[in-house]
C-alpha cells in the first residue's frame, strides 16, 4: 500500500486555490492552533509565513493547472492532536481569518477530517512527518 496521504483538497479548494495562485503566485497553507484565527487553515504566498523547527509538513498539496506544489504546515504541538486524522481542505462562504488570502474572496479555507484506518496508520508511523527546520 502507498503512503497516505495526511491532507487532500476538495475541487471546490482546487478551484479557489487555482484563483490566488493566479493573482498572488505560488502559495503554502499553515494551519495554526493559535488564539486569532482559531484554527482554520491559512493561505498564505509561499515563504511569507516563515515555518520553524516546531512546525511539521504534512504534505504538498498537487493542483491541476498549478506549477507549483501547495506545502501544507501545521505547528507541532497541534499536530499531536490531530496526527491520527486524514484532513481535507474545504471552502465555504464567508470571511475567513483576517491574513488569510481567500478572505478578500467572501470564502474561507476549513478543515474537514476522519480518522485514518489502523492499516493507513501503521504506514504513517514508518513514515514520519518532516519538521520546519528539515524542509
Amino acid at each position: 500500500m502507498e503512503i497516505p496521504l495526511r491532507v487532500e483538497l476538495t475541487p471546490v479548494a482546487e478551484e479557489l486555490l487555482r484563483k490566488l495562485t493566479s493573482i498572488h503566485g505560488p502559495l503554502m497553507f499553515h494551519q495554526s492552533g493559535g488564539c486569532c484565527d482559531g484554527s482554520s487553515p491559512m493561505c498564505y504566498p509561499a515563504g511569507e509565513f516563515r515555518v520553524g523547527g516546531a512546525d511539521v509538513k504534512l504534505g504538498e498539496l498537487k493542483v491541476a493547472g498549478i506549477q507549483d506544489p501547495i506545502g501544507f504546515w501545521m505547528s507541532a504541538s497541534q499536530f499531536e492532536y490531530w496526527k491520527h486524522t486524514h484532513l481535507t481542505v474545504d471552502v465555504v462562504d464567508g470571511r475567513g481569518g483576517g491574513f488569510s488570502l481567500e478572505s478578500p474572496e467572501g470564502k474561507r479555507f476549513l478543515i474537514r477530517s476522519r480518522l485514518f484506518t489502523d492499516e493507513e496508520w501503521s504506514i504513517l508511523e514508518e513514515n514520519p512527518v518532516t519538521n520546519g527546520a528539515t524542509r
